[in-house]
């Protein structure tokens, strides 16, 4: 029987590649095995090395999708092989940076990704290792595709390595980079990240030296560069100075909203309410008040908050940028990246002309009669739009005198320009009566629009407070026709933001306005309804009490879902009602919630059931302000789990009684009256996992608190009896889990290792 290290030496020189990529793959199960004898690790650390010199580039690829992993678990041993990482594992990174082979290069940037999100690299050897070598790969003599990647990676290592590093080392190889005058797809990568490199680096040196740069991008002769200029333009205008923001930028915001290109119209466009939104001052004072209970409470909204506007993806292959975010996936923990480009499905050589993946109906001929009709009604769209954009312009122009307000009116200005120069995106972008009298208008290319329409509603409102509540009748009227439109996702933005609106209002406005569209939201389709559940809380507190009051009625109509799959919407649901505890008096709770509760508490997943059961603990807790209404929720959970026919029932009873007591719920004297007696029975429950939980419960829970260890408690005789019975168990988890003492290292990491076969 050959040894784990045995094992490595016999493969690790093998002619067989899938053997030689077996022993990269299974470095850190052999690190496991040995990891109690500090010079067989080192040896083993030492084989990485010649693995590394691999000739094979996909057994050097495979080694270094396993570093992220090695190099946690020699973060974890530190102190038995002490600078592992730096002496064996960072050099190999290092090298790989530069590797010939394109997939063990890009291996390399994901890999050297995740260890600095991880924090797992010094900063001294980040500095005097790593950056250099990212410096030297954008040198003027390096490949185009070699160049390319390195500078995505610079941007995105920047932000963790800080404003010092990045200021001595990227910044000037990054302005070189901007006028590189060769290759567009570099210059398309420094304008997508420009933002970011002006948050880290700060506002001093983004006017000195990255604006001129800037301004250079914006007027480049290709136009993905000056789209992602448009894309990035709020961030850039974020780190400006005011001054800065209000001569330069705006001047250049007009040129983009006014550029030749569609696509870079359409970006600026999506950008015009961010933009504009960084006018707004850190201490607007646009949030309104609103009445909670029987206070007036100050809610002042941030009007520096951005949004999240949609970005559109750029259908062109030799625009793709070269980025390690595919790989990064594979290296360590899971982490979803955003992605606004759909995943290309790979289709065989052969069936590349298979009528099956090209067939469709034939569209339809239009008549000529219909077409005439409709080039005579597009000229009355754009009127519309026009006079939206004016309303706006028209709010402003009494403040003119200000600096920034003038700002602003030139963009607008300029926006009202640039919609004579694409009808058809100005019918897809501002106009919500179009798109109503039309029920196929959600069939256009560009139906994120009027998302993106309603997006930039919120942020033009935060920024221009002087017309808040004169334009708010203007302004919901235009969202009670946006509910209208067939586009569900449309309504499905609204719903996601609704409560934000609110907050901008003020109750009496959203008790006129809002809540008639709130009500329609919640009878709409589940990707409309877990937009408004997702912020139900955040909308209802904003109300008067009597009108949040009735939506008790409406919470059970959450439980019904077009998909009875979709478990996600009911474990949301369980969250939220949590957090609506506190909106409720203690017998609204009683009457309304807690059939909700218990109903989720059966729930057929096992995800929803467990936050269920927190949802529980808190109804307890707002319940012991009320001994009957206590008492009569305790008495049904006794009734309904405690004595339940299924053993998970059981089971939650035991894991509903440990939160109460570690989230302190309710009273010592309480649980020992109502809760304890039953939970004892639960000794003799026939099913171990009900055991295995009460023990845990015992042990780690109540035998903590001094209470239940004196004679004051009433059933410590009991309690005492039940904890040796359990000791003696015949299943041999619950007599350890009896036995020791919750202190041990040793119990916390079994507890947590036996949590999905208990919990």
């Amino acid at each position: 029987m050959l040894t784990p290290l045995g094992r490595l030496d016999k493969y690790i020189s093998s002619e067989n590649i899938f053997n030689r990529q077996m022993v990269a793959r299974s470095l850190l199960d052999t690190l496991r095995a040995i990891s109690e004898d500090e010079r067989e690790c080192v040896s083993v650390l030492e084989r990485i090395d010649r693995l590394a010199d691999d000739s094979e580039p996909t057994v050097r690829a495979e080694l270094m999708e396993q570093i992220p992993h090695i190099a946690i678990f020699c973060q974890e041993n530190r102190p038995s092989i002490p600078f592992a990482f730096s002496k064996y594992l960072l050099p190999i990174v290092v090298r790989y940076l530069s590797d010939q082979n394109n997939l063990v290069r890009k291996t390399s940037q994901a890999a050297l990704l995740v260890l600095l999100e991880q924090e797992l690299m010094e900063r001294g050897d980040v500095e005097s290792l790593v950056c250099p070598v990212l410096v030297d790969l954008t040198a003027p003599d390096s490949s185009d595709d070699v160049k390319t990647e390195a500078m995505a990676i610079i941007c995105k290592v920047a932000p963790m390595v800080g404003r010092d590093v990045t200021e001595r080392l990227f910044l000037p190889r990054f302005c070189e980079m901007c006028c590189d005058s060769r290759m567009f797809h570099v210059r398309k990568v420094c304008a997508a990240n420009f933002g970011d490199m002006c948050g880290v680096v700060g506002g001093e040196a983004t006017e000195e030296l990255l604006l001129p740069r800037f301004f250079q991008l914006c007027s480049d002769n290709v136009w993905g560069v000056r789209k992602a200029c448009a894309e990035c333009f709020m961030t850039v205008s974020s780190a400006s100075s005011p001054d800065v923001r209000r001569t330069k930028l705006s001047s250049l915001f007009i040129s983009l909203i006014s550029d030749p290109s569609r696509w870079v119209r359409q970006a600026a466009f999506q950008s015009l309410g961010q933009f504009i939104s960084t006018f707004a001052g850190p201490c607007s004072n646009t949030g309104q008040y609103f009445r909670d209970e029987a206070q007036w409470t100050g809610d002042t909204n941030d009007s520096n908050d951005s949004g999240g506007g949609e970005q559109t993806a750029e259908v062109l292959s030799a625009d793709e940028p070269c980025c390690a975010d595919a790989d990064a996936q594979k290296c360590l923990p899971e982490e979803t990246q955003p992605s606004s480009r759909a995943p290309a499905q790979e289709i065989p050589e052969q069936e590349l002309f298979n009528s099956f993946h090209y067939w469709r109906t034939p569209v339809p001929r239009i008549a000529p009669e219909l077409e005439l009709e409709l080039e005579d009604r597009r000229p009355s769209a754009p009127a519309l739009d026009r006079k939206q954009l004016q309303e706006l312009i028209e709010n402003l122009e009494p403040h003119i005198d200000d600096p920034d307000v003038k700002a602003q009116v030139d963009v607008l200005t300029a926006a009202l320009r640039a919609t004579a120069l694409d009808s058809g995106l100005e019918d897809a972008f501002l106009e919500p009566r179009a798109a109503r009298s039309n029920p196929f208008s959600s069939q256009q290319p560009s139906e994120h629009l009027p998302r993106e329409r309603e997006r930039e509603c919120v942020c033009v409102t935060l920024t221009t407070s002087t017309g808040v509540r004169a334009g708010a009748d203007r302004m919901c009227v235009s969202l009670s026709v946006c509910v209208c439109v067939c586009q569900w996702k449309v309504r499905r933005t609204l719903a996601f933001s609704i409560h934000e609106l609110a907050l901008i209002l003020g109750d009496q406005l959203t008790a006129a306005h809002l809540v008639p569209i709130f009500n329609s939201f919640l009878k709409d389709l589940d990707e409309v309804r877990i937009g408004v559940l997702k912020h139900l809380y955040d909308f209802l507190k904003l109300l008067h009490q009597d009108t949040r009051r009735k939506y008790l009625y409406q919470l059970q109509e959450f439980l019904v879902t077009d998909n009875s799959r979709n478990w996600r919407f009911r474990s949301e649901l369980a969250e939220q009602l949590v957090l609506l505890l506190e909106l409720y008096s203690a017998q609204d709770v009683h009457d309304y919630l807690r059939p909700l509760a218990l109903c989720l508490c059966t729930d057929r997943v096992s995800s929803v059931r467990w936050t269920s059961y927190r949802l529980v603990s808190e109804i307890i807790r707002k319940l012991s302000s009320c001994s009957s209404l206590l008492v009569s929720f305790l008495g049904e959970l006794v009734e309904k789990f405690c004595h339940s026919q299924k053993w998970s029932g059981r089971q939650a009873f035991a894991f509903v009684c440990q939160l109460s007591i570690e989230e302190e719920c309710l009273s010592l004297d309480q649980f020992s009256e109502h809760l304890l007696p039953p939970l004892l029975q639960l000794a003799s429950d026939p099913v171990p996992n009900v055991r295995v939980l009460l023990a845990k419960t015992l042990r780690q829970t109540l035998l903590e608190r001094e209470y239940f260890l004196s004679s004051v408690n009433c059933q410590q005789v009991a309690l005492e009896h039940t904890l040796v019975a359990l000791q003696t168990d015949v299943d041999k988890d619950v007599k350890y889990f009896a036995s020791v003492h919750p202190g041990s290292t040793r119990l916390n990491e079994d507890a947590m290792s036996t949590t999905s076969s208990t919990y």
